[in-house]
C-alpha cells in the first residue's frame, strides 16, 4: 500500500531542471505522470511560469495544495543568463523563428553597455508576437503563424539589473534579474534598436525564480529515478515571509475565516502556522486583519 493515503497527501513544489526544446507544459506532465503512480490516483500539478520551449533552467512546479500559491509566486524576481546576436533577427525574437531582418551593423561592447541602463528600472516593453498574450480571445501567436498583424500595447516590467558579462564566436552574453512577466527576447529587440540594428536572443538559461536555484534544481532523469524524493515542502518557497504562530483558538478563528487582529500591515504576507507547528498556509491582511488567503 502506498505510504501516501490520497492524491491530495501530495503537496509542495519539484524544483525542476528543463531541458530545451521540452516545453514546460510537457514538464508539468512528466512530473504529473510520475507522480501519480506514485500515489495510486491523479496528482495536481502546474508550473510557476512558463519557460519558453528553447529556453532551460529552473521551472517550479507546484503540487496539491501548493498550486493556489501561484498568484504569490509567479511573478517573483527571476535571473537569466541570455545570449543576444545583433546585426539579424527573427521572426520570433529567438533562435527558434525564421530570420526575417538583417542589418550588418553589430555593436562594440562599450556600444552596448553605455545603453543598458535605458532598459534597467520600470521600463515600458512591447510583447513579442509571438507570445502567448490573448488578443481578442486568441493567443498573439496564433495571429503571427498566419501572418496576421496585431497590436499588443506595451506593459510595465521591472528589470532589476542588466549587464553584459562576456562574450563568444556566437554573440554577447548578459546576466539579468527581472520581475515575472518580461519578455527577454523582447530585451534583445529593443537593445538593438537602441543601437540603430535589429538582434535576437539565440540561447537563455533562467537561473533563478523566486527561491528556487538552478543549483538546487532536479534533472529528468532523476526525477524519474526518485520523483517522491525530489519533492520540497510548501513552506519552503514562504521561508523568507514572517511567521505567524497561533494558538489553539486562534488557529480555529483564522481556519473559520475570521480575520485576526493585529500589527499587520493591509498587503502584508505571513507564514502561518498552527498550535502544533505545523504549516497552516499562506496569510494575507487586509483592512480587517489578517485572513488565511491560502490554505494548505
Amino acid at each position: 500500500m502506498s505510504r501516501f493515503s490520497s492524491p491530495d497527501s501530495l503537496t509542495g513544489f519539484v524544483n525542476f531542471s528543463k531541458p530545451a526544446d521540452m516545453t514546460s507544459s510537457d514538464a508539468v506532465c512528466i512530473v504529473r505522470g510520475a507522480l501519480s503512480k506514485v500515489i495510486g490516483g491523479r496528482q495536481k500539478a502546474g508550473h510557476l511560469g512558463t519557460l519558453d520551449p528553447l529556453a532551460e533552467g529552473v521551472l517550479p512546479i507546484a503540487l496539491g495544495r501548493a498550486t493556489a500559491l501561484f498568484d504569490f509566486l509567479a511573478f517573483k524576481t527571476k535571473t537569466y543568463i541570455a545570449r543576444f546576436v545583433f546585426g539579424s533577427t527573427t521572426d520570433t525574437l529567438d533562435r527558434g523563428g525564421k530570420f526575417s531582418a538583417k542589418s550588418g551593423r553589430v555593436p562594440t561592447a562599450e556600444e552596448i553597455k553605455s545603453v543598458l541602463s535605458k532598459f534597467t528600472g520600470e521600463i515600458m516593453q512591447v510583447p513579442p508576437a509571438y507570445s502567448a498574450k490573448s488578443v481578442e480571445g486568441r493567443r498573439a501567436y496564433d495571429y503571427a503563424r498566419k501572418g496576421v498583424e496585431v497590436s499588443l500595447p506595451a506593459k510595465k516590467v521591472t528589470v532589476h539589473s542588466l549587464s553584459l558579462t562576456g562574450e563568444d564566436e556566437h554573440g554577447y552574453i548578459f546576466e539579468i534579474t527581472c520581475g515575472g512577466g518580461t519578455y527577454i527576447r523582447a530585451l534583445a529587440r529593443d537593445i538593438a534598436a537602441e543601437l540603430g540594428t535589429v538582434g535576437y536572443m539565440s540561447a537563455l538559461t533562467r537561473t533563478s525564480s523566486g527561491p528556487f536555484a538552478l543549483a538546487d534544481a532536479v534533472s529528468v532523469e532523476d526525477f524519474r529515478r526518485d520523483p517522491a524524493g525530489c519533492i520540497i515542502p510548501a513552506e519552503y518557497a514562504l521561508a523568507g515571509l514572517e511567521r505567524a504562530e497561533l494558538d489553539t483558538e486562534a488557529e480555529k478563528r483564522i481556519l473559520n475565516g475570521i480575520p485576526l487582529k493585529g500589527e499587520w500591515q493591509e498587503g502584508e504576507y505571513a507564514a502561518v502556522y498552527g498550535e502544533n507547528g505545523g504549516l497552516l498556509g499562506l496569510g494575507r491582511a487586509d483592512s480587517r486583519g489578517l485572513i488565511l488567503y491560502v490554505r494548505l
